[in-house]
């Protein structure tokens, strides 16, 4: 499993963020490295609820792959449009972030234009992905779980990006209730916290 670290800094909890690969995303980031290939240097990406479609349109602004729009289904279309024709004028690959792979786009122009780009999509997380993303969101937050961890939790969980980091969020939060480190007795109450609708939403960080 390789993660790569943004050139970003800190997250917003206590360590850097980084972008875990696994089978679902793998195809992806070898897409994202060659963006010359794309069909009019465009690519469209989408996935699951906080599968890292940001944190990868953070990591190919700043490491100079091109330029990216997050939420580009959220933009005007005009505007969207203009910001295309002029990455076609300057060579720029651009990267659009969608929350789903076909949004229902009016502007024929923009929606011929986006029909000819390479769409991407994320796949949902294997085993070895969620272990890995148990492991960099408990690192981010300056949380140690414990090399058993997640043996334990990963057959127990759902196969969900989402649910991964309120899982872990869910653990911080008891273990700094209860002023104890997290050990088994604290992961099955976040399991069954996560099970039951309590996520611990109030201590979790945007990592995506």
């Amino acid at each position: 499993m390789v993660q790569f670290a943004l050139p970003l800094g800190e997250g917003p909890g206590k360590g850097p963020l980084r972008i875990v690969s696994g089978s679902g995303n793998l195809p992806v980031l070898e897409a994202l490295g060659v963006p010359e290939t794309w069909p009019y240097r465009t690519a469209l990406l989408s996935g699951p609820p906080r599968s890292g479609k940001s944190l990868l349109a953070r990591w190919f602004v700043e490491t100079g792959k091109g330029d990216a729009i997050d939420d580009a289904g959220a933009l005007d279309e005009t505007e969207l449009f203009h910001r295309w024709n002029r990455a076609q004028e300057l060579g720029t690959p651009l990267l659009l972030v969608a929350s789903e792979p076909d949004w229902r786009i009016a502007l024929p122009d923009l929606r011929s234009r986006l029909g000819a780009a390479l769409h991407l999509t994320i796949g949902e997380p294997d085993d070895a992905t969620i272990a890995a993303l148990i492991d960099a969101h408990a690192e981010q937050r300056g949380l140690s779980l414990g090399e058993t961890a997640a043996s334990y939790l990963v057959p127990r969980m759902s196969r969900s990006y989402a649910d991964v980091e309120r899982l872990v969020a869910t653990i911080d939060r008891l273990s700094l209730e209860r002023k104890q480190a997290p050990t088994l007795s604290i992961w099955r109450d976040a399991l069954a916290a996560l099970q039951g609708g309590g996520d611990g939403a109030n201590a979790q960080p945007r990592l995506l």
